[in-house]
């Protein structure tokens, strides 16, 4: 292999699997949106193409079912990285055509080496550069949306499995998804990323700071649009960056706050008070883990979260958002064995519901207030009680947030991860 396509729209991101790939030896060509790397792939006629999904003017999916529809291109490895917070995306990859899906989040640039290395030996033997079948369909879960197989956004550093068995490219089983081996080479170029990381932080959260506000003083949705476009493409551009520096919780939280404002920017109806205060308050959790100022690479340590409500479809759908998140959950629907839980088990986080029988969920916040192990656990109220009295006593209770139903799914896994790796921080903070 000598030639290698990046279609990678974020200059930072892309600059930096050129001058890694580049130290191997292979000839580097860059294209910063779908379109203009599609018609490249033409003319530079690259051994190995490095995909991302979100691009500008043409999506990853749509560049690899093109490329796929012509013959010349069947064996051409493609490996592509997507956030891990769109399941669907990972499914359509692997469907268009991908040789394998990485979670940019986690992504490392010997993962990418090694991957690229492996899929143009699998093409140079006539096997194919897909892992599945184009026709290949994975079975839908309750909630009606297709998911790939070994889907995690938090695990990390990840190699999506194909959602089927194939033998023409090694999946996760295989080993393409464990721990890579670092060379002395590989060390040094990832301590250069880190310091260069480091040295930009301030002017990245400025940048993204200053897009936050221009968002939120906007008066309609007209003038918020290209303002929010703005610091969704910055968040995006995060997400890349300090995955590949090893800042895995900036990037656990840039990857699911980009994937809001990219639901926000498309459908700005579900712009309001709740889903302002989260990205507000996602930016200032993303400012606190900038000030931690050491990468922390690896997988973050798993939750324990409690779900409170009466409503089993509600009680679904929000562990449905959590497991997005890859954040592990309990949900009950009597409040009196909720808070016998909470006496006995120490949480990460709590949803509760307001209108329940027996005990409504205001006064359940204030006995898990009273107990030793949850005294400061952070408990979020999910409920259509939006008015001013409810969030009122929703704070005197003990309160720490208030999400109001009907919720968007992506809101919801924000919120909850902030809180956790909030919680992971001020530990790492106290055993310091």
């Amino acid at each position: 292999m000598k030639r290698i396509l990046i279609i990678e729209d974020d200059p930072i991101v892309g600059h930096i699997y050129k001058t890694r790939l580049e130290r191997e030896g292979f000839e580097i060509e860059v294209c910063a949106d779908g379109q203009a790397g599609f018609y490249r792939t033409h003319e530079f006629q690259p051994d190995a193409v490095l995909l991302d999904l979100m691009l500008p003017k043409m999506n990853g999916i749509d560049i690899l079912k093109k490329l796929r529809a012509e013959p010349k291109f069947h064996r051409l490895p493609v490996v592509v990285f997507t956030n891990a917070y769109v399941p669907n995306m990972i499914q359509e990859a692997f469907s268009a055509g991908a040789s394998q899906v990485f979670n940019k989040a986690t992504l490392t640039p010997r993962q990418i080496l090694d991957a690229l290395l492996a899929a143009a030996e699998v093409a140079a033997s006539g096997g194919s550069a897909s892992s599945v079948p184009p026709e290949e369909a994975v079975p839908e879960d309750s909630s009606g949306q297709a998911e790939a197989a070994a889907y995690s956004p938090q695990q990390g550093p990840t190699a999506y499995s194909p959602p089927a068995e194939a033998a023409a490219y090694p999946s996760q089983a295989d080993g393409a998804g464990s721990e890579p081996t670092l060379t002395s080479d590989d060390a040094g170029f990832q301590g250069e990323l880190t310091q260069a990381f480091l040295e930009s932080k301030h002017e990245t959260l400025l940048t993204i700071r200053k897009s936050l506000q221009e968002f939120s003083r906007a008066q309609d949705d007209t003038a918020r649009a290209p303002h929010l476009f703005e610091l969704y493409r910055k968040v995006h551009a995060l997400t890349g960056s300090s995955g590949i520096a090893g800042f895995t919780s900036i990037a656990q939280m840039a990857s699911a706050l980009e994937v809001l404002l990219k639901e926000l920017h498309e459908k700005p109806k579900n712009i309001n008070v709740s889903t302002l205060r989260t990205v507000a308050h996602s930016v200032d959790f993303i400012s606190e883990l900038f000030a931690a100022n050491e990468p922390d690479p690896g997988q973050p340590p798993s939750s324990n979260i409690l779900v409170v409500d009466d409503e089993i479809l509600s009680r679904r759908a929000i562990t449905y958002a959590l497991e997005k998140a890859a954040l592990k959950s309990v949900s009950v629907e009597d409040p009196t064995v909720a808070l016998n839980l909470a006496t006995e088990t120490k949480y990460d986080l709590f949803f509760l519901d307001v209108q329940m029988p027996g005990m409504d969920g205001f006064e359940l916040c204030t006995r898990i207030r009273s107990t030793a192990l949850n005294r400061t656990t952070p408990i979020i109220f999910v409920t259509s009680l939006t008015d001013f009295k409810s969030r009122a006593k929703s704070s005197l209770s003990g309160g720490t947030d208030l999400l109001a139903k009907p919720f968007m799914f992506i809101e919801l896994s924000v919120k909850a991860l902030t809180h956790v790796l909030r919680g992971r921080l001020a530990q790492k903070k106290r055993a310091a």
